[in-house]
């Protein structure tokens, strides 16, 4: 575990989270330029990814060209459909899921562009 202390004018703020979510907080922070940004979205995929390997999860990610995607994904089969070079996508920043609107093929989205997660 590691832990993230924020001192402010109004008190100090503490948080212990997992290496993985210290990791991806700091590739989101140097990418978006934001730490309070990144916090909260490292910690938005947490989520997503606890949802995603449990079931379906509804999230939103921003698109290259700007634009916003819906999308109904899940990683639940992941073990049984491995493919390709046996590289995590989390060596690349991204999380990617099985989408479960277009023939459950993989896709992938940048950590910093995940939007919401419901």
């Amino acid at each position: 575990m590691n832990a993230i202390v924020a001192i402010s004018n109004k008190g100090i703020n503490a948080m212990a989270i997992k290496n993985t979510t210290a990791t991806r907080l700091a590739v989101i922070a140097k990418r978006a330029g934001d730490i309070t940004i990144a916090a909260a979205k490292a910690m938005m995929i947490e989520l997503w990814k606890e949802k995603a390997r449990n079931g379906e999860v509804l999230f939103a990610f921003a698109k290259r060209d700007g634009s916003t995607r819906i999308a109904r994904g899940t990683i639940k089969f992941a073990g049984s459909m491995i493919n390709g070079r046996g590289e995590s996508r989390e060596n690349y920043a991204t999380c990617a899921w099985m989408d479960l609107e277009d023939n459950m093929k993989w896709k992938s989205f940048r950590w910093e562009s995940l939007l919401w997660v419901a």
